[in-house]
């Protein structure tokens, strides 16, 4: 390929530039500064420009109706930008071979090329290209009697044309939303846009696009009546064609200038008129033109009572209108995948469609919650596997081994802060995806009121707010509830409401307001004299990472994830969170649970810690630093473990020792902990029924239904001593 020198290279973009600007009143000047270019191009051998040159040509021979040479000029123009790869330029292409099928009998192929153009149109942020698409394909949802389709297409031209800031392109869309008006007998709202059109057109100068909005008016004034005024936009709009080469426009008007002579009773004028229009459609191959041709001519036929003559136009017309909307409807279906990349088009399709597009995202749906899914498990286990670590030794650390209490004590406030910072983000995730469910027991209420108090006393204390608690005589002792998803809900409310409140107190009220059968509906509220929301932000507050933006300040941090979560545990049980708050006064959130009454369950006495000493477990963790933590943990206990870091070797361990427990980590090297359990599980071994404990970062292990039977429990990561100790001496007392 000849390198273009710098001057041939600004002539030809100069020749091109001026043709595409002069398509709008002198389309066969543009087709001779184009060919110009093109001939320039040829003779320096430049692909570049070459293709360029052909698409230009093809666009302008598709205005003029010379649709064969443009098909084939355009194609000539895509081998070109293939070879380049130049994407816009197969986008540009593809826009012209769409739009002589859409204006001939091949409404299926304008819609496939059209698309092709739109992707990639909007890929590279190309309003103006876009706008002029999505015209067209409006312009085809019409021939297929889709008005809404053919609205919504036509609105994301204008939007589209506007931030191209073309306003002839947004004058280009008003035509034939016109047109829809008008169908709808919206008639006012018909002429005010068409009027809009015409006076943009006259302003810019684009005499072939003012052909189209005098048709536009001259329709309008049709419908009303005013035919003079009718015939005269009629005339204008032809004249104008007839110059400038203008086809499909062309074929318009002569069919809406018979529809107008139809009107007004001279039949004669409609005839001469709809049958010059017919020979000029067919000759052209314009299909929709042909059909409405003949149409019209079977109306003046039953007129003239020639019933004949008006069976031979009414069985054409049902023919050629079959055969142009009927099969063009079946191919688009066939080709229903491509629409479906425009989302804007699935909504409106038929219904047929409609069922693809349900079944495709419903495909997409569970796809999604695959990737939320694996991302959950991934991140819970990358994070919280570290922070095991630090919350564990911070745990086994005291003031005795010689370190400083204070420190100690800003070392587990942080790192327990930091995990409820992450378990805010992973429970929402849960929440979020639906794979959470409310699993009732029974729970003294008390007691559980009473260890959220104490976990959240030492924080008001910092603060030197007083925390509350206050229980109605009238509520019962137990109740079947979730205590883990109360005590989420109740911790959320509580630290958040300590977090906006410098003075005062923070009060938790529970009281029963009804009882029903066995039942008892209880009204939690937690009240605080803090900082206050305005009414204007209670939706928003609720919402996913939202804070109330007029007391937020870096002090209160926090991931606004807390009454997301709220919302969504109180939703699980039926309920909704209430809010009232005065600024300055502080706020109460309340909340509704309708919960059975329970039998107190039996209190199951402490077993002895020495009822673990000399006992052996065998713990597969992949992480060396957790794995020493956790074997600290054990002999502070006085268990005996021996450890293995992957399942491979744990499932060689269980065929040689006999163990008390077996502690298994999920996420493993080699053989994961789930594999392995079942391999522990299924096969002859001296541990086969051995309780196995699932001890993970992964928040989402529990949730595998094929493998959690294999399981006596599941123990998360950072190890909850209290939790570990129990499951351990509840299964050997057991």
């Amino acid at each position: 390929m000849e390198v273009v020198t710098l001057t041939n290279a600004h002539t030809i973009t100069l020749l091109l530039d001026e043709a595409y600007k002069s398509r709008i009143h002198n389309i066969k000047h543009s087709i001779k500064l184009a060919n110009n270019a093109l001939s320039l191009s040829r003779e320096h051998n430049n692909d570049e420009f070459i293709a360029k040159s052909l698409n230009q040509l093809s666009l302008f021979y598709m205005i003029r109706g010379a649709y064969k040479r443009s098909v084939n000029l355009a194609t000539e123009a895509i081998a070109y930008f293939e070879q380049l790869n130049d994407e816009r330029g197969i986008a540009d292409a593809k826009y012209s071979i769409g739009g002589v099928y859409y204006k001939t009998d091949n409404h299926h192929l304008g819609l496939i090329n059209l698309f092709d153009s739109l992707v990639i149109y909007k890929k590279f942020n190309d309003h103006h290209n876009q706008a002029r698409t999505y015209k067209s394909l409006g312009t085809i949802y019409e021939y297929f009697g889709d008005p809404k389709s053919a609205v919504r297409a036509y609105e994301n031209a204008i939007e589209a044309a506007k931030k191209a800031k073309d306003q002839n392109l947004v004058s280009n869309v008003y035509n034939p939303l016109s047109g829809i008006y008008l169908k709808q007998k919206k008639i006012a709202k018909a002429l005010h846009t068409i009027q809009l059109s015409i006076n943009i057109k006259t302003k810019t100068g684009d005499i072939r696009g003012l052909a189209f909005a005098f048709y536009g008016r001259g329709k309008v004034y049709t419908h009303t009546g005013n035919f003079k005024q009718a015939e005269d936009d009629f005339k204008s709009a032809i004249d104008i064609h007839i110059n400038a080469g203008e086809k499909l426009g062309l074929a318009m008007a002569y069919q809406k200038m018979g529809s107008l002579y139809i009107a007004i009773g001279d039949l004669s004028r409609a005839k001469d008129i709809l049958k010059k229009g017919l020979h000029f459609s067919k000759k052209y191959k314009i299909a929709i033109i042909k059909f409405k041709c003949n149409y019209l001519l079977y109306q003046i036929a039953k007129l003239e009572n020639d019933t004949v003559r008006s069976l031979e136009y009414l069985e054409l017309y049902l023919h050629q209108k079959e055969a142009v909307i009927n099969t063009q409807t079946l191919k688009v279906i066939e080709n229903y995948e491509l629409i479906t990349k425009m989302e804007t088009m699935e909504q409106e399709a038929r219904l047929q469609k409609e069922k693809a597009a349900i079944i495709e995202k419903q495909q997409r749906a569970e796809q999604s919650a695959r990737m939320k899914q694996e991302f959950l498990s991934t991140m819970s286990h990358e994070i919280r596997t570290p922070l095991n670590a630090v919350t564990t030794i911070t745990s086994l650390l005291t003031s005795k081994n010689g370190y400083d209490e204070t420190l100690l004590e800003s070392l587990n406030f942080a790192s327990n802060n930091l995990l409820l910072v992450i378990n805010d983000i992973l429970d929402f995730t849960k929440l979020d995806n639906g794979k959470v469910q409310v699993e009732n027991q029974p729970c003294l209420i008390n007691n559980l009121l009473s260890r959220v108090l104490k976990t959240y006393n030492s924080l008001a204390q910092q603060k030197g707010i007083d925390l509350l608690l206050h229980i109605n005589k009238t509520v019962a002792d137990c109740y079947e509830l979730d205590e883990t998803k109360l005590s989420q809900i109740l911790g959320n409310l509580i630290s958040n409401a300590i977090k906006y409140t410098d003075d005062g107190f923070v009060k938790i009220e529970v009281e029963r307001i009804n009882a029903d059968k066995g039942s008892h509906t209880l009204k939690f509220s937690i009240t605080d004299s803090g900082a206050g929301i305005h009414q204007d932000h209670f939706a928003e507050i609720f919402e996913s990472f939202s804070q109330p933006k007029s007391i937020t300040t870096r002090k209160q941090g926090g991931t606004g994830l807390g009454l997301a979560i709220v919302k969504k545990l109180t939703e699980l049980y039926g309920s909704t969170v209430n809010v009232t708050s005065t600024i300055g006064e502080g706020s109460s959130f309340s909340f509704e649970l309708k919960l059975k009454k329970a039998v107190t369950p039996v209190k199951i006495l402490p077993v002895d810690k020495e009822d673990l000493k000399g006992k052996k477990i065998l713990l597969a963790e992949d992480n060396l630093i957790n794995a020493m933590v956790a074997r600290k943990l054990l002999s502070n206990w006085g268990v005996l473990s021996d450890h293995v870091v992957n399942g491979i070797e744990a499932v060689e361990k269980a065929k040689l020792n006999l163990y008390d427990f077996i502690l298994m980590d999920i996420h493993m090297p080699e053989m994961n902990g789930y594999d392995a359990t079942a391999q522990i599980r299924l096969t002859d071994n001296l541990n086969k029924k051995t309780p196995i404990f699932a001890l993970t970062a992964d928040i989402t292990a529990e949730g595998n239904d094929e493998y959690r039977s294999y399981f006596n429990g599941f123990l998360l990561k950072p190890i909850e001593i209290d939790k570990l100790y129990a499951a351990l001496t509840v299964v050997r007392a057991n």
